[in-house]
């Protein structure tokens, strides 16, 4: 388990690809790690963006060791990042990932925990939240050292277009977006505040800001990836910046409040599945889920959330199958 005395902060990239080089490059630039390995299969690329980033590093705020690596190297780090597996192509769904990304996710587990890892993994991949879960299982680490990147994404965006709505930096808006990382996620309202005025309140006291408006702004926010992708092909910066934030949560040991994909094992009535929701970051991963009180609408889209993912899971995980 990591010492919360030491202060050395040491991570594995696996897959350097549009997230994981952004992710790198996010992680240099803010000075929030003091060691990274790069692995990926691609040999090449993976040293490549090494050579890349250490030509940066005399503008870097702070030192940072950079160097290409294997599955091997997983051992004396604290944290392993995952960004490898199958891309997100046009019109296909996070979900459509599953069958490819849980074979690669086995190999990728396995070496690392075959290397003498005992740190905390962190899962970008899509679908997040079912491979978050099946990291927890391939792994046999508790669940508090198994994170997904969750809805962190969702939520800055839904923050972002609420601050444009309102006329309102971003930070000044306090709203989550939770569930599955996907379509079937759900925006909180009924706490969602500007400052510390609650956007319904906000709503009914101005005429020119309408409640189905708010619907519009969650329509885009829920399938920005899906336009982004149409665009250039995939999303990554944002990602990056959330894992980043993540990371700097972990290694700082904050005890920041940040919506990640966390194991559910009674939260919000729920059990067996990794899903969307606050909770709060340190240096030893989750230490604790921040159940919301959601209204009963919200309630429901929220099972309804559950419901979708363990349908996911249910071939593969006998646990998450109906019960009987």
């Amino acid at each position: 388990m990591i010492d919360n005395n030491v202060r050395i902060s040491r991570v594995a990239l696996i897959g350097t690809g549009f997230v994981g080089s952004s992710y790198a490059f996010a992680l240099m630039n803010q000075g929030i790690v003091n060691d990274l390995v790069m692995i990926d299969l691609n040999e090449d690329k993976a040293k490549g963006d090494v050579i890349d980033l250490n030509h940066g590093k005399g503008f870097a705020p702070s030192p940072m060791n950079i160097r290409f690596g294997t599955y091997e190297d997983c051992k004396n780090v604290d944290l392993v990042v995952i960004c490898a597996g199958a891309n997100q192509k046009p019109g296909e769904t996070r979900l459509d990932l599953v069958e490819k990304n849980l074979k690669i996710f086995k190999s990728i587990v396995d070496q690392v925990m075959d290397s003498g890892f005992d740190g905390i993994f962190l899962v970008a991949t899509n679908p997040v939240d079912v491979l978050t879960y099946a990291t927890w299982k391939f792994s046999g680490l508790p669940k508090e050292r198994v994170i997904g990147s969750g809805t962190i994404l969702d939520t800055a965006r839904f923050r972002y277009s609420l601050g444009e709505y309102f006329k309102v930096a971003p930070n000044n808006v306090h709203a989550y977006i939770v569930g599955e990382h996907g379509d079937s996620e759900l925006p909180v309202y009924s706490s969602a505040s500007i400052g510390t005025t609650p956007i319904r309140k906000l709503i009914s006291r101005n005429d020119k800001y309408k409640l189905e408006d708010l619907d519009e702004i969650f329509v885009n926010v829920r399938d920005a990836a899906y336009s982004i992708i149409q665009s250039k092909g995939a999303t990554y910066y944002g990602i990056a910046m959330g894992l980043a934030r993540i990371t700097k949560a972990i290694f700082s040991n904050e005890n920041s409040i940040l919506t990640i994909s966390a194991h559910l094992d009674g939260s919000y009535g729920e059990d067996h599945v990794y899903i969307g929701v606050p909770a709060i970051i340190n240096r030893n991963g989750i230490r604790e889920i921040v159940e919301i009180d959601l209204d009963q609408d919200e309630k429901y889209k929220f099972s309804n959330s559950v419901n979708v993912l363990k349908d996911i899971l249910a071939p593969y995980f006998e646990e998450c199958k109906p019960k009987s």
